[in-house]
């Protein structure tokens, strides 16, 4: 059934907040391992849309990492400081538990099971609830970046969306002969493992790569490496932020400076600028696959 409702004016009340504080932005001068435990802390959000757990990772002048929870039940949606509609394209890859994520203004819902990404283009409201009984955790790459003015600054110059809708009647006797139509309709894509876009890349035993994302802006992918195997020195047309999902996973730097190989371990990242040349190796004795995100341009 559709639902809807007004939102309240933004209250911060009951936790001490006075209003938006935009979230940190870590940066580094050049290619940097970065370990789960020294990744930036910050609380999103307020009473009225709901509070989000962030561990950010990089935030440059190109791309945004972050890593965002919420508990079983847990939930964000918007308030008049918290606005959730952004000038950017952005991915959220689900890590652990099961997030539904809606277009609060089109009324659209969907769900997004461990390994899914839910990707989304500028100006989606957008939702989410962890419908399941373990923490969401959910890996976001965003771009262009928060440094260019696309998330708090952007969302605060649209109008405050009052009418909230969480389903489609018009849709209603029209499924599943019409289900083709309304997904053209979407604005929200949840994207499974059927739906990556495959590709081997370089000499030799090539490395398995899965395009899950790959606009103009934001190209969003999977790295698959087995025991023993390494990828050929690469260079790409943005800044790169990889995150380590399974195994652990060995990073060569050739920028001629020192470290050049970083050992990053599941749940740590690494960050590697525009035009660096780099190569990934997976030394153990079990695969490891990585989440990357590369901004602006996948290709140098």
């Amino acid at each position: 059934m559709e639902q809807h409702d007004t939102t309240r004016t933004a209250s911060s009340a009951g936790n001490g907040r006075t209003g938006y504080t935009p979230s940190p932005r870590p940066t580094f001068e050049r290619a940097a391992a970065i370990p789960y435990a020294s990744a930036v802390r910050h609380l999103w959000g307020d009473k009225e849309s709901g509070e989000v757990a962030d561990w950010i990772y990089v935030s440059s002048d190109k791309i945004h990492s972050l890593v965002f929870g919420l508990p079983p039940r847990g939930w964000f949606r918007h308030s008049d400081s918290y606005r959730t509609i952004f000038g950017a394209d952005v991915a959220y890859h689900v890590l652990s538990g099961v997030m539904v994520i809606a277009n609060p203004e089109t009324g659209e819902v969907h769900r997004a099971p461990p390994g899914a990404t839910a990707f989304f283009r500028r100006d989606t409201w957008h939702h989410v609830f962890n419908y399941s009984d373990e923490p969401l955790r959910v890996l976001e790459f965003f771009a262009p970046p928060p440094s260019t003015g696309t998330s708090g600054a952007y969302a605060r110059q649209k109008p405050l969306l009052t009418e909230i809708r969480y389903g489609r009647d018009a849709w209603l006797g029209r499924l599943p002969m019409d289900r083709t139509e309304l997904c053209t309709t979407d604005t929200i894509r949840v994207i499974g493992e059927g739906e990556i876009a495959w590709r081997l890349e370089g000499s030799g035993f090539p490395t398995l790569i899965g395009l899950i994302v790959a606009t103009e802006h934001l190209t969003v992918g999977r790295l698959h490496l087995l025991p023993g195997q390494h990828t050929d020195a690469m260079v790409h047309g943005g800044d790169k932020a990889i995150y380590v999902a399974e195994g652990t996973l060995h990073v060569r730097i050739f920028d001629g400076q020192r470290p050049d190989w970083f050992e990053i371990g599941s749940n740590d990242a690494c960050y590697v600028p525009q035009g660096t040349a780099h190569a990934c190796y997976n030394i153990g004795s079990r695969p490891v696959v990585a989440i990357f995100g590369v901004a602006p341009r996948y290709l140098a």
